[in-house]
């Protein structure tokens, strides 16, 4: 008897232990057509994941919590707008899995410094967001997408993408 509730004891310890758990982001493959560019539209909480003028794939995002307006300095949040490129890929994000943004460029930096303050960075396209279908924005400037989406966005986006984020 003693045995068998020592081994219950071991079974439920295991059971909650696996409880909180994450799984490891899931590395995808994508052969369909190349994804050209990205475009963001803020007012629209929408991302565009385009080959050419055609969109591939669409989602729901989350932006910074302070979503109107360009990025002006570290600590605004503020998620930046103009043109950039996916410039890093993250496999061990705190977000699941991310994609970089080359945020600041060199306007974004002297336009920062001319107000002494410092542009800020480490811009992403990243999952963890279970907000992003009721639109809530959370992040400190980045693109949130759920932990699924960012495991499709990872395998179809490659560096060097060109990425508008508009208004």
């Amino acid at each position: 008897m003693r045995a068998v509730n020592l081994i219950l004891a071991l079974a439920l310890m295991m059971v909650l232990a696996s409880c909180g758990a994450k799984a490891p982001p899931k590395i995808l493959t994508y052969d369909g057509p190349p994804i050209t560019s990205i475009q963001v539209q803020k007012a629209n909480r929408k991302m565009y994941l385009l080959s050419g003028n055609q969109v591939v794939k669409s989602f729901d995002i989350a932006l910074g919590f302070a979503p109107v307006g360009h990025k002006e300095y570290e600590g605004d949040g503020k998620t930046p707008e103009g043109t950039y490129w996916i410039d890093r890929r993250n496999p061990n994000s705190a977000f699941h899995l991310s994609l970089g943004v080359s945020y600041p460029n060199a306007d974004d930096r002297i336009h920062a410094l001319a107000n002494g303050k410092l542009p800020g960075g480490d811009i992403f396209i990243h999952g963890d967001s279970p907000w992003t279908k009721r639109q809530v924005d959370w992040t400190a400037g980045c693109i949130a997408v759920t932990d699924e989406e960012i495991e499709e966005i990872y395998a179809m986006v490659r560096e060097g993408t060109v990425i508008q984020i508009l208004p």
